[in-house]
């Protein structure tokens, strides 16, 4: 979606606390954060043309076909279109777009856009045995360690092939942990510091492969929504955090067909979202990425073009994206703080976007922030989200 005076806007958001939500039943949590983000865009229920929600399930909870549970809390949403969109980690950035093409195409004038998961009442080796089914099960769904193993193996290439890097992983930790100490949404809110995700110990120790606990994000349970609005309609509202970019693009599922070592996908999206936007990567304020371990952020370093691949250590190291760096990345504290409530996770990266660019972000405001990109991934960078949001209003 290329920028233009006409691209849809968001115009409201609400975001639930992250975390091991014991006694929340998913159908209340999802009609909280409805009925509040539609508050929050100035709007009645009766207002909302379609909805749009993003669970990726996938055994988590024995309830499915979620696409009409939140017309229990908000009846007025009754009749109105619905829809369950999934794309393994990526599945709220599909969401997204699901509403956007609402908009596009003329159906919709507000879109409400719903994300959520239930992952803590399983334990633990369930919970991975789950978030396997998201990788090519041919190949790789007997990789110990879950989707932990996925990326360990991913780590494990890079380690062979451009050395050791386990203090540019710890940076990344400590400093997504340092982040997330601001952030009231957030499921650990605590900063370990560089000294504990570097070292080895009992409370630290080994996962899969080179990568530690504090090297991977949470088991999450929560829930984001946003109201989405046609640019006519958005003008005359309280808010309006305009798309100036929103792109997908996709990749092998094997990771046997790619090159475990670059995102090259994810290079693609952002390369395409930037010229859609009629930006560089310098122009934006802050980056939301998808590190569901801090490998993935090393990774994504090199996508979004912040360093030649193989160099992603030194954007670390350098301080570049930290909060007070040229390029803040996840000043919310990303996945690895907030948590990675699945289907949630790509609705709240553009719940926080919009918050930046709104100057709406509390004691995670980047200074005077004006576009604010996002990096929201399905699978080892197969289903790829990159948009770049702008304040309008």
């Amino acid at each position: 979606m290329t920028a233009s005076a006409s691209s849809p806007c968001i115009t409201g958001w609400h975001h639930s606390q992250f975390g091991k939500l014991d006694g929340i039943d998913p159908e209340v949590l999802i009609g909280q954060v409805a009925k509040a983000a539609i508050e929050h865009a100035g709007l009645q229920p009766e207002d909302i043309d379609s909805v749009h929600v993003g669970t990726f399930n996938a055994g988590f909870l024995y309830q499915d076909f979620p696409s009409s549970l939140v017309l229990n809390t908000l009846p007025q949403l009754r009749f109105k279109p619905a829809t369950r969109l999934e794309n393994a980690c990526a599945t709220g950035s599909a969401a997204i777009h699901s509403g956007l093409q609402a908009i596009k195409a003329g159906e919709s004038k507000h879109v409400l856009v719903i994300g959520f998961e239930k992952m803590t009442e399983l334990a633990t080796p369930q919970v991975g045995e789950v978030l396997l089914k998201a990788c090519y099960a041919k190949e790789e769904a007997g990789i110990p360690g879950g989707f932990a193993g996925v990326f360990g193996k991913i780590a494990q290439s890079y380690f062979d092939r451009f050395g050791d890097q386990s203090d540019a992983l710890a940076m990344i930790a400590a400093k997504n942990h340092k982040n997330g100490m601001v952030n009231p949404y957030a499921h650990m809110r605590k900063d370990f510091g560089f000294e504990f995700c570097r070292n080895v110990s009992d409370k630290n120790p080994y996962v899969a492969g080179p990568l530690k606990r504090t090297d991977c994000s949470l088991i999450s349970d929560g829930a984001a929504a946003l109201v989405i609005s046609a640019a006519d309609v958005a003008k005359a509202m309280p808010r309006a955090v305009q798309f100036r970019a929103a792109v997908h693009v996709n990749d092998f599922l094997p990771l046997s067909r790619r090159d475990p070592t670059r995102f090259e996908a994810a290079e693609l999206a952002w390369k395409k979202a930037l010229g859609d936007a009629r930006l560089t990567l310098h122009d934006l304020s802050l980056v939301e990425t998808h590190d569901c371990f801090t490998v993935a952020e090393l990774l994504e370093y090199e996508a979004m073009g912040l360093a030649p691949h193989g160099q992603g250590a030194r954007v670390i190291a350098e301080g570049i994206t930290a909060k007070d760096g040229k390029l803040p990345v996840n000043p919310s504290g990303g996945l690895k703080s907030k948590g990675h409530p699945v289907g949630a996770t790509g609705v709240s990266m553009h719940v926080m976007a919009a918050m930046q660019a709104a100057h709406d972000a509390g004691d995670m405001q980047i200074a005077n922030a004006r576009y604010a990109g996002v990096f929201n991934m399905g699978g080892a960078a197969v289903a790829n989200y990159v948009s770049i949001l702008e304040r309008v209003n």
